[in-house]
């Protein structure tokens, strides 16, 4: 009796233990059963060529690092030119698939974004919607198409050209500020530009006027230099989390979510006034409130908050975020690196600028009526950005089934992300591609027709802003080649070093001395066009 009562106690004592192993070999079995179900499922894409990587993380401590240095872009752009026009990068064990011909991506994501084959990827959208809130970019489906509907009108061509004066003032602006400067007039040209779209999207959007000496009395007033930080921080968070990072990490006591929470809370002293008052009006069904500016009450954020009842404070000041970002970071560095290349490239410069003397001589100002004169113009925003393709490496889709792609077969589940960067060197489609060649977008041969222009997306999620972006980049470089020569004071190391917070930039803010032209060609006067 006394051994059975011992071998009772024995066995009631071993209890725990046999629960612990049992439950440590059912949780590795289950962690075991899926990798299985991922490397089965994704067998096929270990065919296609892929980055060294760790057993484990994959390519993930690759692409920290690039982020960390700020140069995912050329991460990419790297292997893609050491691995081909597709290949994989390996999250864990779940893979991403890169792309880097220009045909292919433009035909992937209309084709696939159109049948619902592709949408863009969850761990993308939750990175977009932990920025500020649930935003555009950061939706799909029902949620993105009500967004889109409401935004869609007021960035049309024709919406924009009666804003056109607001941005002929912000470039007439930066001109003022050149003419400035003290000899030999050496600027910094990329903080000039984040300026320029910074306070033509904060005009258009908050209500905020161009002219700095002008107050806006809905809100703060608007600090370039403190927004555009407040920007850069939580666009690096957005890359970070886009790449790996988890959400919750903005939690912990570092520098990283110091900053970020210190960004969160300048966008939202600077934007709740703002959002609450254009509430305000739709709640009253108002057009006008005392003390409130024409600027404020014509403004987008009043119009779309009046006609989009599900719009609420939180999701305003969200979209708000959002569009300064795309609307400020985008066209800036755009023509910063277009004001670069055009310093290496005195025929296309000249030729630029013989194009807006002739348009200056029969208008005599630089308007939209003008701007279908200066097509030429607009094809150096597309070379630029076909080279320097500023927002390379920042998105991506997600297979929903089965698919292909180039005739390769992509399961379910897969990431789909480009290089921009390669796409627009794809020498299949850009003849000459290391060239500055803006002619390559107007030529009407058959080789030229149909050029993919990917940078602004495809399909309905083509960019929002990209009549805006064209309109402004077009505009102030036409002022610029009307007023001045120049030169990079660094060469083409300004054009080779370049950074990436979510966009990429100079990372020396592209330092040019320019010099007021000596003579300007007889400017036509109104008298003149009367004889």
């Amino acid at each position: 009796m006394l051994q059975d009562i011992t071998t009772e106690i024995a066995y009631f004592d071993s209890l725990p233990y046999l629960a612990t192993v049992l439950g440590v070999t059912s949780i590795a079995g289950i962690i075991g059963w899926r990798w299985w179900k991922q490397n089965n499922t994704y067998k096929a894409l270990r065919s296609l060529p892929s980055p060294p990587k760790h057993w484990l993380l994959g390519n993930i401590p690759q692409l920290l690092a690039a982020v960390k240095q700020k140069k995912l872009f050329q991460q990419m752009f790297d292997w893609s030119r050491e691995l081909g026009p597709m290949y994989v990068i390996w999250n864990g064990n779940r893979p991403g698939v890169i792309l880097s011909k220009a045909k292919v991506i433009e035909d992937t994501i209309v084709n696939g974004m159109k049948d619902g084959t592709l949408i863009r990827s969850e761990q993308l959208r939750k990175a977009w919607n932990d920025v500020s809130g649930p935003i555009l970019l950061g939706e799909t489906g029902a949620e993105w198409q009500w967004r889109r509907k409401a935004w869609n009108p007021e960035f049309s061509s024709s919406s924009l050209t009666k804003y056109a004066e607001i941005i002929s003032e912000a470039c007439e602006q930066v001109i003022a500020t050149l003419k400035e400067a003290p000899p030999p007039k050496e600027v910094q040209v990329d903080p000039l530009f984040v300026e320029l779209t910074m306070r033509v999207i904060s005009c258009l959007v908050l209500g905020i006027p161009v002219d700095r000496k002008i107050a806006s009395p809905e809100g703060p007033p608007l600090e370039v230099s403190k927004l555009y930080e407040a920007m850069s921080v939580v666009g690096y968070r957005f890359l970070r989390q886009a790449t790996g990072e988890k959400i919750w990490m903005k939690y912990l006591p570092s520098k990283n979510s110091q900053d970020y929470w210190a960004a969160k809370r300048y966008f939202e002293e600077f934007l709740t006034p703002r959002v609450d008052l254009a509430l305000r009006f739709r709640e009253q069904n108002k057009t006008d409130l005392p003390q409130v500016s024409s600027w404020f009450s014509e403004s987008m954020l009043v119009k779309i908050a009046a006609k989009e009842p599900k719009y609420n404070r939180d999701t305003l000041i969200a979209e708000c975020v959002e569009l300064l970002i795309a609307g400020t970071d985008t066209t800036a560095h755009t023509l910063s690196f277009a004001v670069g290349e055009l310093s290496f490239n005195q025929r296309v410069f000249q030729q630029a600028r013989d194009i807006v003397d002739q348009v200056w001589q029969s208008k005599g100002l630089i308007n939209t009526e003008s701007l279908k004169d200066l097509a030429y113009i607009s094809a150096i925003i597309k070379e630029t950005l076909r080279l320097y393709s500023v927002a390379s490496g920042s998105t991506s889709l997600e297979a929903q089934r089965d698919t292909l792609i180039d005739g390769k077969a992509i399961p379910r589940g897969t990431r789909i992300a480009w290089s921009m960067l390669a796409a627009g060197r794809d020498p299949e489609v850009y003849a000459n591609p290391e060239e500055f060649l803006p002619e390559r977008w107007l030529e009407k041969s058959k080789e030229n027709s149909s050029l993919p222009m990917i940078d602004f997306g495809s399909g309905p999620h083509r960019c929002l802003g990209e009549h805006l972006s064209m309109l402004e980049g077009t505009m102030m470089l036409a002022l610029l080649l009307r007023n001045f020569d120049w030169e990079l004071v660094k060469g083409r190391s300004s054009l080779e070093q370049l950074q990436q917070n979510l966009l990429i930039y100079p990372s020396d803010k592209m330092p040019v001395r320019f010099k007021l032209r000596n003579s300007l060609p007889q400017e036509k006067t109104y008298l003149q066009g009367l004889n």
